[in-house]
């Protein structure tokens, strides 16, 4: 199986920095795509930056210009760097990987991690 553990979440003001990380361990034989999502209390769970294993990276509308995706495949890490966070960036930050395993065969799972809460104050 796979296991994703995220780290780096906390509170901040706003104007301020964060940088998420997100580490998969297991029995990993290839990593797809590496991303971040965010959901909001009363909000659908949103996709807010990913980045595949080689090519262009992706971003919300929201986030663009503040945020950074960027991943270490040597470690089957990804990181989120945050900067001028706003109150709107409060959310619980999850991250998500498509993953063949060991076991999976030619089955890509989709995995997510716990999540870590992030909240910005004004």
């Amino acid at each position: 199986q796979v296991q994703l553990v995220e780290s780096g979440g906390g509170w901040v003001q706003a104007g301020g920095s964060l940088r998420l990380s997100c580490a998969a361990s297991g029995s990993i034989r290839s990593i797809d795509y590496m991303g971040w999502y965010r959901q909001a209390p009363g909000n659908q769970r949103e996709l807010v930056a990913e980045i595949p294993s080689g090519g262009s990276t992706n971003y919300a509308d929201s986030v663009k210009g503040r945020f950074t995706i960027s991943r270490d495949n040597a470690k089957n890490t990804v990181y989120l760097l945050m900067d001028s966070l706003k109150p709107e960036d409060t959310a619980v930050y999850y991250c998500n990987a498509r993953v063949l395993t060991l076991s999976s065969g030619s089955f890509w799972l989709n995995a997510w991690g716990p999540g870590t809460q992030v909240t910005v104050s004004s």
